[in-house]
């Protein structure tokens, strides 16, 4: 007999929450610490979303993904989940830059990038302060027609050298380009700038278990395998429209409040439907623009392997000339960025482990055939290794394991519409929190508007949405839900 994830769970909930991505986790956890019975539905065998990790024989362990963050991740973590999680930040004090305009290193914070842009790139350092304040000073509710394309040549006119340096980070960190609102640059550059590049001390695994006890312990029913078909909303004669719930694995089950850490527009067009919303709406969601994907390919050294700590932490590397979009998003791969993972990431460990990131258009290899897919896989993981040669010499004969992953195996694992690692553009963020005004009780905490992507920005939207269904719940009586 198939196994039933959804054993011994009840037939109502004051909340459930659709997907465990950061946002999700927080938003469960936030919900449950209020004391609300709270039901966390996840479709894969894993919590964690785009923040997770996998296995492979011999005991290597990959987190998905390149995991950097602004030191306000220990504030949140501490806040919002636990002091041990909080305690294992730790910051990336090697980040390196190599490509044909300059190679440097650098703590990624504003001081040292002060340092750099006076002393390396002979700027004035006038105007370099202007230009960190401008960033710092930039807030959710600016003006959105500014590009950053537009903020660079106000600030450095010319200077294709100054924007790859501030600019290709940011971009590997959550999808910006140049051509994208120029807040939804400067916030994340200046959260970045504060103190630099933080990541987490253990690896993805001991973080989404601290997670999973911490939840557990706060009272949310978690389950994996369990795949929401639906999401049910109680239309009221001449009044407003209500979530009543969920289907999932072919069961539904009530709920005052439903918070979707799904994509955005398959929450309103497939969990949903399109019979729920105002037209207005609706063409507002239709507007909305998927954020681009990405291709990883994860290496394993042998046991006792070493890579010399010299290569760095992060090394954002490039063979292009100047620093555009379109390349970057090229099957033509010219700028990698690798993440080095020594035995100390994972204490107790003696493995160490790259992780190769590029951006990735989705048709790009949704369009292949089977047979071309998996030649482009096997393509894409031996130019990889090539490359890295230029910094790790012998590293083929060093490696016990290596494969890829593309836009598709993103979407395959999270549902992400098209594989996309950064949700959707900056118009998504309106529409994600308009969402309750159209249906009450329902709310949307996922990667959105570029600003709300990343760890710190999925974690403290989750935190702002569970506010909001708290708001709800305590105003909202229980005999609502449990007769609907």
């Amino acid at each position: 007999m198939p196994k039933d994830f959804l054993k011994d769970a009840r037939d109502y909930y004051d909340c459930i929450v659709i997907g465990s991505g950061l946002a999700g986790l927080t938003a469960a956890n936030t919900l449950a610490r209020a004391g609300h019975s709270v039901l966390l539905l996840e479709q894969h065998y894993k919590l964690g979303g785009m923040a997770t990790w996998f296995k492979r024989p011999r005991g290597h362990i990959f987190d998905i993904s390149l995991h950097g963050f602004p030191i306000g991740m220990i504030k949140s973590c501490r806040r919002y989940w636990t002091s041990e999680i909080a305690d294992s930040i730790v910051q990336l004090k090697n980040i390196r830059f190599d490509n044909p305009m300059f190679s440097l290193t650098t703590t990624f914070n504003r001081q040292d990038f002060t340092r750099l842009l006076v002393e390396k790139f002979a700027v004035p350092i006038e105007q370099v302060q202007a230009f960190f304040d401008a960033a710092r000073g930039m807030n959710f509710f600016d003006d959105q027609s500014t590009t950053a394309g537009q903020l660079f040549e106000r600030f450095f006119p010319g200077r294709e050298d100054v924007i790859r340096l501030l600019m290709e980070p940011i971009t590997y960190a959550n999808g910006s380009t140049l051509e994208d609102p120029a807040i939804s640059y400067g916030i994340v550059f200046s959260n970045f700038m504060s103190q630099g590049v933080f990541t987490f001390s253990g690896g993805t695994d001991r973080l989404v278990k601290l997670m999973h006890d911490d939840l557990v312990k706060n009272g949310v029913d978690v389950r994996i395998k369990s795949d929401v078909q639906k999401i049910h909303v109680h239309h009221v004669p001449f009044q407003e429209r209500r979530v009543a719930g969920v289907t999932v694995n072919g069961r539904t089950i009530r709920a005052r409040a439903v918070i979707s850490n799904s994509n955005l527009r398959s929450t309103i067009f497939d969990l949903v439907g399109e019979s729920h919303w105002d037209a207005d709406f609706l063409d507002q969601a239709r507007a909305v623009r998927l954020n681009n994907s990405s291709c990883q390919v994860y290496m394993a050294l042998h046991p006792g392997e070493r890579i010399d700590e010299s290569c760095g932490d992060l090394l954002f590397s490039s063979t292009a000339p100047l620093f555009r979009t379109e390349a970057l998003l090229n099957r033509d791969i010219t700028s990698r960025t690798y993440s080095f993972y020594y035995p100390r990431t994972r204490p107790g460990s003696d493995r160490c482990l790259v992780v190769s990131s590029t951006n990735a258009n989705y048709r790009d290899w949704a369009d292949l055939t089977p047979e071309q897919y998996e030649h482009s896989k096997r393509e894409l993981v031996e130019s990889t290794i090539d490359d890295l040669e230029r910094y790790v010499p012998g590293i083929r004969q060093k490696l016990d394991h290596a494969e890829a992953s593309t836009p598709l195996t993103f979407q395959h694992y999270t549902k992400h519409l098209q594989g996309a690692s950064f949700g959707t553009k900056f118009e998504g963020l309106a529409v994600s929190r308009n969402i309750p005004k159209q249906i009450e009780g329902l709310y949307h905490a996922g990667s959105v508007g570029i600003i709300m992507s990343g760890w710190l920005g999925a974690i403290n939207y989750g935190v702002i949405v569970a506010n909001d269904a708290d708001a709800h719940l305590l105003r909202s009586p229980v005999s609502i839900a449990a007769g609907t």
